[in-house]
């Protein structure tokens, strides 16, 4: 098996000698082909409350755009039981970059939920692994409550020709030659009934003036929508695509109350990319900022108050999180010069950089079908599951990190 290069020294990584930390942590597969494994995001819950069970979705082929009639599997890893593998069901509905947003419910040891497209519409099925019993809501979900009670969601048809890779194949898009629609935006969801209500259009997120105004002929969508620790708010970011733009597109991030009520610019700089949610009043996000320009930043809801982080050993752009307990950012990078993506933790206490590995990226994983590392922790932060094409194709692997973190 071929294994990432473990001591490799780009001026990236080469903080590793200022360290003084040249011993990586073991990584180990959790899935093989012939068939390819990936779990998406970065922000969802892959592992269950004991850290034991780790959730996949498996694929055969790679290289392409998903068309309406792919279907993948959905599945479980024991990794108490030899890294065997249990198919949990399909689905018609996922992209490369957030699969078919495939997660745990906050806190639950025997349910998991995935998006799927059935009778013409996107849907939700909500399983329980144990009994195998499942139940169908009529609407596909993007981000949970922490008490599993409601989800926030957003229009995959609009994303999937705004932003390819992250919408649905499948169903035609109404508004597709609108630019600003009053009937599409985000809507809350209650997963007992499956209800859904519109809360904040895009048309509502339009209306709220940007600095200098929108480009000519500026189409707008929503994307990546994450919910407060608390449950009280959540964050979206309004994007969109004009004649400045050209193939690229303008941001900003902002936060609303679970009712879409109370919204609140958090970045109103045009350049918010990844993010992630430090405590209910934090988030930390890449961004860029007149003080500092493009890095990672903490900005305080419902303030202006932002703080540079970690601006010279996290340099790049990355798939943040924070481990339980907050002093710990897992992050990565994209694929160096050395086409070598970079896994590692940020001590916000000692103020140092812990290397946890380099997996080399082949140079046809490129553009929609990439295959970003997006690290996911274990509750218990002993553990970190990543994705990798490193050996020859897309597969999950396990980093075991206890010794560093404990130390």
């Amino acid at each position: 098996m071929t294994l990432p290069r473990r001591h490799f020294l780009s001026a990236l990584s080469g903080a590793r000698l200022l360290l003084g930390q040249d011993k990586l942590p073991p990584v180990r597969p959790l899935t093989r082909g012939p068939k390819y494994h990936w779990f998406g995001y970065y922000d969802k819950l892959e592992f269950d409350p004991t850290s034991r069970y780790v959730l996949g979705m498996e694929v055969d082929f790679e290289h392409r755009s998903p068309g309406p009639d792919d279907v993948i599997k959905v599945g479980m890893v024991d990794t108490g039981a030899g890294d065997r593998w249990t198919e949990l069901g399909e689905t018609r509905a996922w992209n490369w970059q957030q699969g078919c947003m495939l997660q745990w419910l906050p806190g639950s040891k025997d349910e998991v939920l995935w998006n799927d497209r059935a009778a013409g519409d996107y849907v939700c099925h909500i399983l329980n692994v144990r009994t195998r019993k499942k139940r169908t809501i009529p609407s596909a979900i993007y981000a949970l409550s922490p008490d599993a009670r409601w989800a926030v969601t957003c229009d995959f048809r609009r994303l999937n020709h705004s932003r390819p890779g992250y919408g649905y194949a499948g169903l035609p898009d109404p508004n597709r030659e609108t630019a600003i629609p009053e009937d599409v935006g985000i809507w809350k969801v209650d997963l007992a009934t499956g209800r859904k209500q519109l809360i904040i259009s895009i048309a509502d997120a339009a209306r709220i003036p940007y600095p200098g105004g929108y480009s000519k002929g500026a189409k707008h969508w929503f994307n990546h929508l994450l919910v407060s620790p608390d449950g009280k708010r959540f964050i979206f970011l309004h994007r969109w695509r004009g004649d400045k733009e050209g193939a690229g597109f303008s941001t900003r991030m902002f936060t609303a109350g679970a009712d879409g009520k109370d919204l609140h610019i958090l970045d109103p700089n045009g350049r918010t990319s990844h993010f992630i949610w430090r405590d209910p009043h934090n988030v930390l996000a890449w961004a860029g900022h007149p003080s500092h320009g493009d890095k990672f930043y903490l900005f305080r809801d419902k303030t202006s108050q932002v703080e540079v982080v970690a601006p010279d050993l996290m340099p790049l752009n990355g798939h943040c999180t924070y481990l339980p307990g907050n002093r710990w950012i897992l992050n990565d990078t994209y694929p160096d010069r050395n086409r070598l993506q970079h896994v590692y933790l940020y001590d916000t206490v000692s103020k140092v950089r812990r290397p946890l590995g380099d997996f080399h990226s082949p140079a046809e994983y490129t553009g929609e079908w990439r295959c970003d590392t997006h690290p996911r922790f274990s509750p218990d932060g002993k553990k970190v599951v990543i994705d990798s094409a490193h050996n020859g194709g897309r597969q999950l692997y396990l980093l075991d990190i206890g010794d560093l973190t404990s130390a």
